[in-house]
């Protein structure tokens, strides 16, 4: 059995792409191979089919490998909910909240998880997709690494080294990391890549020969900018628009503090009758067809910012001019009349007050609740699937006028009677054809175009892997693949 390990020189150069690409590249070879992130730090999640909590990167990948997301994917995961401090995950289970000193010292801890999901799935699989986290030549995280080097050390896998030449200064980039390493990890690194180039390859040989010789190592291969991939984004919030009809509904997000799970809108963005914009600080929001409150990994913390920049305001406009409103999760919560933290999870405790939208209260508990689910929404009954991912019990009348109707006898989030307000805990309810076409729908958008979002998807994932198959030196991979 082999592990391969694929390290960036920063973040966002490319390390979630280039596993997945691998992921199918090995899967459509008949080699039975996992992903895996010893240590996530991410907003955007996913439940596993083991009822857990991971990255959502991680679940992408599992899609790469045709199988089903599992926590062994990603033992430890950091979802901040401040600039000083995360709730910790291990093994898909919210253990408990620290400040990042405090995180330091408990790695010894978490590497133990990180290293008992790694052996498990070592014993499964033929070959090992690891993803590092960040950079590995962050001098002041060395101590205790578990994402990147530390990890590689631990179990002796090789490491290939990504960069983003589209951000410029790829050979500092390349040859600086590497000289940041210890002669030890130095050795472990097999190769490069580069990524995200455009123009002429015949211009950049001379300098793809200077690294070689700098550094005695090989460049693996040298992706293309691709213009139009889609992957569901780990940190950043991706705001490309596919082209658009000429008659689009117009949709708009707040961007919160702590936004969490907002992939849930790249269905939008990608669909051609929908102008999504994010709404960033200090920015008003304009006029619009649909307002969506986003989910949030520190509610009241994000209303209380909502207010400041004015939104709320902007809201009760958008409702008086007959505007359609939708809160997913956090939002959801945030359309309601009280807000209580009794054991402070996600900041100081207390209670905050809500919109005041609908008629329910909501308490945050201990215990988070993570499914995956489906069932039909109350509006044109139109087929759902989603997950939950959330601390707070919400109670009150305005759940009697439910949104979806849930395959396990439950019910889910509430309408508003004059029909303008439709709230759920649901993630990705936009991913279903029938569900995304009904909301738009009800939004106002007449004639909608159904799109297949998974089959959207699956296409860039294949698109991936025919890259690795053009661009990247397919043997040299095999043989760190050890096949």
């Amino acid at each position: 059995m082999s592990t391969l390990m694929v390290q960036g020189t920063t973040s966002d150069a490319g390390k979630s792409t280039l596993v997945t690409a691998l992921c199918r590249w090995l899967q459509r070879q008949g080699v039975s191979v996992v992903p895996f992130k010893p240590q996530n730090m991410a907003l955007n999640s996913a439940v596993t089919a083991d009822g857990g909590e991971i990255g959502r990167a991680q679940a992408v990948q599992a899609q790469a490998a045709n199988l089903a997301p599992h926590t062994d994917m990603n033992p430890v995961l950091l979802k901040p909910n401040s600039d000083t401090g995360s709730q910790v995950i291990i093994h898909g289970r919210a253990v408990t909240s620290m400040n990042a000193v405090a995180y330091h010292d408990y790695k010894v801890i978490a590497m133990q998880a990180v290293l008992a999901s790694h052996e498990r799935l070592r014993g499964a699989y033929q070959v090992v997709m690891v993803e590092g986290a960040g950079s590995p030549a962050e001098i002041n995280l060395r101590a205790g690494d578990i994402a990147n080097m530390g990890f590689a050390e631990a179990v002796d896998c090789p490491v290939l080294l990504i960069a983003d030449i589209n951000r410029g200064g790829v050979f500092a980039h390349l040859v600086g990391t590497l000289e940041l390493l210890s002669a030890s990890e130095q050795a472990r690194v097999q190769g490069f890549i580069i990524n995200r180039f455009r123009g002429d390859l015949a211009l950049l040989q001379p300098g793809l020969d200077w690294l070689q010789a700098r550094t005695g190592k090989p460049v693996i291969g040298v992706l293309p900018y691709v213009m139009d991939l889609h992957l569901e984004a780990e940190d950043g919030i991706d705001q490309r628009q596919a082209s658009k009809d000429e008659q689009v509904l117009k949709v708009v997000v707040p961007v919160l503090p702590r936004i969490s799970n907002h992939t849930d809108f790249d269905p939008l963005r990608l669909h051609p009758q929908v102008d999504l914009q994010f709404i960033g600080p200090g920015q008003a929001i304009p006029a619009a067809d649909l307002i969506i409150l986003p989910g949030s990994k520190s509610v009241r913390g994000d209303l209380a910012y909502l207010r400041a920049n004015g939104w709320d305001r902007a809201v009760s406009r958008h409702l008086r001019y007959g505007g359609k409103l939708l809160g997913i999760c956090g939002g959801l919560q945030m359309l309601g009349e009280q807000l209580h933290d009794p054991l402070g999870l996600e900041g100081v405790a207390g209670s905050s007050p809500g919109l005041g939208l609908l008629a329910f209260e909501t308490v945050l508990e201990e215990e988070k609740q993570l499914r995956n689910v489906s069932g039909h929404l109350t509006l044109e009954n139109a087929p759902v699937s989603g997950y939950e991912i959330h601390a707070g019990v919400t109670r009150g009348p305005a759940l009697e006028q439910a949104a979806v109707l849930l395959q396990d006898g439950r019910s889910d989030g509430a309408c508003s009677l004059d029909g303008q307000i439709f709230g759920t805990y649901l993630h990705g309810l936009f991913e279903t054809p029938a569900a995304c076409s009904a909301l738009l729908r009800w939004a106002g958008l007449q004639d909608v175009q159904e799109v297949d979002y998974h089959a959207l998807r699956e296409r860039d994932i294949e698109r991936l892997a025919d890259l690795v198959e053009c661009h990247l030196d397919t043997g040299a991979l095999r043989r760190l693949c050890g096949l």
